[in-house]
């Protein structure tokens, strides 16, 4: 099967059945058409096995949880990309674990991925402008940032967020350090890639992505409008209309309604002259 195909079949699974490594591999196999997953899938059950003694002879959350981040950012060598941020290989899951440098989400991801084959479970937190991960346990786990491999209090989320929120905004757990489900991981490592691909007028990739996210969320009406948007980049203007009228359909009272109304009977107007 395709890479595309691969990932179309885990996408079809129940939440709780998608293998996020599995998926973020077959992500980058779209642009590393060699890529062998099944020897990436292996480097994690290397460092589970490394990791483990130290896992299992911690004596509470916390310190468990700094051991698991000091044996992925310390022994194993992985860091934040402070330097390129923007890198799309920052976001290839086999390029995280070949330069050991990522962002938040792909950090978060190896340490989520050692952990759960030492037996421990970690979450993912989208947390506004930097994934977070949980080590859970005992009451509400510990928060963790992975890109800069420190453990976070309560206190120390609601300063981040009101750096980048405003003074006014007050942290609410349920909703900031909610754990997030296994299809939006997958959609905001895509939706990374994406804005990657629209920053550099890429719409090849940037229509390869909203497909993907389309894959996991069919009927997302912003994602419709984007996907939308690169059909007609690419002057593929049946494909923009179909998309521009789902996303009407879905959202017909949204902010963006009004110009994509109009935008439809343009390109209807410009497919009649081609025809």
């Amino acid at each position: 099967m395709s890479a595309r195909a691969h990932f179309e079949s885990i996408a079809c699974r129940e939440d709780s059945d998608i293998d996020l490594a599995e998926a973020a591999l077959w992500i980058a196999a779209e642009e590393y058409p060699e890529l062998d997953v099944d020897a990436y899938l292996a480097r994690f059950d290397e460092m589970a096995q490394s990791a483990r003694p130290k896992l299992e002879a911690a004596s509470s959350e916390n310190e468990r949880a700094k051991v698991l981040l000091s044996s992925l950012l310390e022994d194993e060598g992985f860091v934040g990309n402070t330097d390129r941020y923007e890198d799309p290989r920052n976001s290839y899951l086999n390029e995280v674990l070949d330069r050991k440098v990522g962002i938040p989400i792909t950090l978060w991801l190896v340490v989520m991925e050692v952990a759960r084959r030492a037996g421990f479970d970690v979450s993912g937190i989208s947390f506004p402008g930097h994934f977070l991960g949980r080590l859970e346990g005992a009451g509400s786990g510990v928060v963790f940032d992975a890109f800069y491999g420190v453990l976070l209090t309560l206190e120390d989320c609601e300063s981040r967020l009101k750096a980048m929120a405003g003074e006014s905004v007050e942290l609410s757990p349920a909703i900031h350090l909610r754990k997030a489900t296994r299809r939006e991981i997958l959609v905001r490592i895509l939706t990374n890639l994406k804005h990657i691909g629209i920053r550099n007028r890429d719409f090849d990739r940037v229509l390869g992505c909203s497909d993907r996210i389309l894959l996991l969320t069919p009927d997302a009406p912003l994602e419709l409008r984007d996907r939308g948007v690169a059909y007609e980049q690419l002057e593929c203007f049946s494909a923009a209309i179909i998309d521009f009228q789902r996303y009407l359909e879905l959202a017909p009272d949204g902010e963006a309604a009004g110009a994509i109304s109009r935008r439809v009977e343009s390109l209807h107007g410009r497919v009649k002259h081609m025809n």
